[in-house]
């Protein structure tokens, strides 16, 4: 039994490039300080600036409109300079950054540090994404975001059960925890990550600055991606919830701790790193569409069901769903996107695709406040369940229209290069 499983381990690993699995162990290493930190962002702002959830939506709007900025920029200087500096800057400057918001006494200069901070968080985002479609083979990165997803999520296993802990002492602890972790991982990218932009035909004319963040345009032309796009925005509304109001509700209004909260993400990141890459190629063969629409059904389930159950044990229940839900549809959706995507416009693809997570964190927690902080607060459930139901039907919609062609994730280059 163990020589068989050592034996699959080791096929894994020579299925694909050592870069490869070098991002997969510094992501490890970067998302176990992220994870220490934001699913406590909620319960940090409404403890320490006694402030309700409305407050905290019109916090996190104003950090998703910024980071649109940081993502839009970093997207072109992405296509244009490269994926290993870009990285690096937003590490270094979002570690700082971090520190910085952990200091702060009032909740107005709170508010405009979220405004910087949002810029330099997500400038890096694009790169990390072009950087996996760089190094893999368009049939191998469904799997490929899987396994990024398991490295992710092993350090959820970890990061939210310890930053219960600490932030039941010390939340300043936290940031800084964050910041320390991030500039351990910038000297990792430094010594061991190569640059995997790939080299511009001899031939072809170079690029502009200006030139780059025109080719936004191309993007934003691509309708079958537009269409896409906003069918997982509709779905992010829904997902959104589980680390901005999920916390704050059950604390609230069922008395639930800190710890158990971070015990439910901790499920949720464990049923990740133990089942998402079987899951990922189990489904490979169905039609992506199908997939989509089925995986936010889930999420509606799940969703919908913290409206109505009181039991901790029935919370576990409805995170389990989730969670499914959540290891379908999301190395589908991220493979879809890259596929999407040529080659050398592949940072600013990856920039637009955030929007259509970057718009729900920004409208979403505000709306989510402003029921949360009304008389029937377990009506969010509700809201987001027919939200999900609406995403679920623009992904069969969207099967309907143009998916049927799409049998296999292997199948969508082609469409794509036919259209």
């Amino acid at each position: 039994m163990l020589n068989n499983t050592i034996e699959k381990i080791t096929k894994l690993y020579h299925e694909y490039p050592r870069t490869f699995w070098t991002v997969i162990v510094i992501t490890f290493i970067d998302r176990i300080g992220g994870s220490l930190l934001f699913p406590f962002f909620a319960l940090y702002i409404t403890s320490k600036f006694h402030v309700g959830m409305t407050d905290v939506g019109v916090l996190f709007a104003a950090f998703s409109v910024s980071s649109f900025a940081g993502s839009t920029i970093g997207g072109a200087l992405t296509d244009r300079f490269g994926r290993k500096g870009v990285i690096m800057f937003g590490l270094i400057a979002s570690s700082f950054s971090t520190v910085a918001m952990g200091l702060i006494d009032s909740f107005q200069t709170f508010f405009f540090l979220a405004l910087f901070v949002g810029i330099l968080t997500d400038v890096a985002g694009p790169a990390h994404q072009a950087m996996i479609a760089d190094l893999l083979p368009e049939e191998k990165r469904a799997d490929g975001y899987g396994i990024l997803r398991v490295a992710f999520n092993l350090s959820v296993v970890i990061g939210p059960a310890i930053g219960g802990i600490i932030a039941s002492r010390s939340y300043l602890l936290l940031f800084i925890s964050d910041a320390v972790i991030s500039l351990i991982t910038v000297i990792l990218i430094a010594v061991f990550l190569p640059e995997t932009k790939p080299q511009a035909h001899p031939d072809a004319p170079k690029e502009t600055m200006m030139g780059s963040f025109a080719g936004y345009g191309q993007v934003f032309r691509n309708a079958a991606f537009m269409l896409f796009l906003g069918a997982v925005m509709l779905q992010v509304f829904t997902y959104m919830n589980m680390n901005t109001s999920l916390g704050v509700y059950l604390r609230n209004e069922h008395g639930t701790p800190e710890s158990g909260y971070g015990l439910l993400l901790s499920i949720n990141a464990a049923m990740v790193v133990l089942m998402q890459f079987p899951i990922t190629r189990r489904i490979a063969k169905y039609p992506p569409m199908l997939m989509m629409a089925f995986g936010t059904f889930l999420y509606v389930i799940g969703f919908s069901m913290y409206g109505f159950v009181s039991a901790y044990a029935m919370f576990i229940v409805a995170m389990v769903i989730i969670t499914i839900g959540e290891m379908i549809v999301s190395p589908v959706s991220q493979a879809l996107v890259a596929a999407f995507a040529p080659e050398e416009m592949r940072g600013r693809y990856m920039a637009v695709s955030g929007f259509s997570w970057g718009i729900p964190f920004a409208v979403g927690p505000y709306l989510a406040g402003l029921i949360m902080d009304g008389p029937n607060p377990h009506l969010l459930w509700y809201a987001a369940g027919a939200v999900g139901m609406a995403s679920t039907f623009c992904f069969l919609a969207l099967y309907r229209v143009k998916g049927k062609e799409i049998q296999t994730l292997e199948s969508l280059p082609e469409v794509i290069a036919s259209n």
